[in-house]
C-alpha cells in the first residue's frame, strides 16, 4: 500500500499546485519558485517541525500529567504554531524576492508551500492509519479534501498579509505580517480542534468549506485588483502615444489577443512587458529609496522594451 499512497498523497497535490498556479493570470510567478516554496513545504518545513514539535511538547510534559491531555495540547496549539512557523518562515525569505509582487503572489507562494506540507503529511498519515482498505479510502478522501487544503489556506493568508505588507510604509508594515500569521494559526488550530472531538467533528468541514469559499473570493478579488492596477497605470502610457488605448484591455485579457493583427509572439511579449511597467510602476509608488530607485528603472527598461516592439505594432 506504500505505493499506492504515495500516488494518493502526490498526484491530487500537484493538480491542485497546478491549479493554483494558473490562477494567478496576469503575471504567473516562475514555476521554478513556485516549486522551489512548494519543496519546502514538502520537506523543510515538515523536518523543522517535526523538531519543533519534539521540544514544545517535552517542555509540556512538564506541566500537562496526563498522556490523554498532552496529545490534545500537541494537536490543537502545538502543531498549528510550529507547522505554521515554519511553512511561514521561508515566506519572510521569499517576499523579499523581486519576484514577489503583491497579494496575489502571497497566495501563490504561500499555497505552494501549505500543498507541500500537506503532501508530505498525507503520505505519513495514508501509510500509519490505515489498518484497512476501507480505511485507507476514508483518509485519503478527508486529508485530500481537507487537510491538504487547511494547509494552502492557512500558509496563503500569512502570504496575502505578507504581500500586502512589502508596499505599506506606515505601522501596518509590521503588524499585517502578526495578523497573517495569527489567521494562519486560527485557521489550523480551528481545523485541528474540530476534528479531535465528536460533537464538533463534522462541522469543522463545514468551516473549512467556509475557509476555501473566502480564499477563492479573497483570490479573485486579488485578482480584480490586479488588472485595475494594469490599466490605471497604463492609462497615463497610452496617452502618451506609446501604445493605443485599446492595447490595455489585451493585456487584462489574453484572450482578446487575436482581435489584433500582430505576430503571436510579439502579443506575447507585449501582454509580458506592459504588465511588468504597470506593476513596476504601483511598486515604485509605494516604495521609498533604494528599492523605488530599482522599480524606477525596471519602469524605464519595460517601456523601452515596449518602444522596440511597436515595429510590429500595426497602428
Amino acid at each position: 500500500m506504500i505505493i499506492s499512497s504515495l500516488l494518493a498523497s502526490i498526484v491530487p497535490i500537484l493538480f491542485y499546485l497546478f491549479v493554483l498556479w494558473k490562477m494567478d493570470k496576469n503575471e504567473p510567478e516562475p514555476i521554478k519558485f513556485v516549486i522551489l516554496n512548494f519543496l519546502w513545504g514538502a520537506i523543510g518545513a515538515v523536518l523543522f517541525s517535526l523538531a519543533g514539535s519534539f521540544i514544545l511538547v517535552e517542555q509540556l510534559a512538564n506541566v500537562v500529567t496526563t498522556d490523554s491531555s498532552l496529545s490534545l495540547f500537541q494537536s490543537v496549539l502545538v502543531a498549528p504554531f510550529v507547522e505554521e512557523f515554519m511553512k511561514g518562515s521561508f515566506l519572510l525569505i521569499t517576499v523579499m524576492s523581486k519576484k514577489f509582487d503583491n497579494i496575489t503572489d502571497g497566495l501563490v507562494y504561500g499555497g505552494a508551500i501549505g500543498l507541500g506540507f500537506g503532501m508530505t503529511e498525507n503520505f505519513f498519515y495514508f501509510v500509519t492509519y490505515s489498518e484497512t482498505f476501507q480505511q485507507w479510502i476514508f483518509i485519503v478522501t478527508i486529508r485530500t479534501l481537507f487537510s491538504a487544503l487547511m494547509h494552502c489556506i492557512a500558509t496563503a493568508s500569512f502570504g496575502a498579509f505578507l504581500g500586502s505588507a512589502k508596499f505599506t510604509n506606515s505601522y501596518k508594515k509590521y503588524l499585517l505580517p502578526v495578523i497573517g500569521f495569527f489567521l494562519a494559526f486560527l485557521i489550523h488550530f480551528s481545523w485541528n480542534f474540530g476534528v479531535s472531538f465528536n460533537s464538533t467533528y463534522y462541522s469543522s468541514f463545514g468551516l473549512m468549506i467556509v475557509f476555501f469559499i473566502t480564499f477563492y473570493f479573497i483570490f479573485n478579488k486579488s485578482i480584480k485588483n490586479e488588472e485595475e492596477i494594469i490599466e490605471n497605470e497604463l492609462l497615463f502610457e497610452s496617452e502618451t502615444g506609446l501604445f493605443p488605448y485599446e492595447f490595455i484591455s489585451i493585456v487584462k485579457g489574453a484572450d482578446n489577443l487575436e482581435d489584433i493583427e500582430i505576430d503571436n509572439n510579439v502579443k506575447i511579449s507585449f501582454v509580458k512587458a506592459a504588465t511588468k511597467l504597470a506593476f513596476r510602476k504601483n511598486q515604485a509608488r509605494h516604495s521609498i529609496g533604494s528599492k523605488r530607485d530599482f522599480y524606477l528603472s525596471e519602469v524605464e527598461k519595460y517601456r523601452n522594451r515596449i518602444s522596440e516592439l511597436s515595429d510590429s505594432f500595426n497602428f
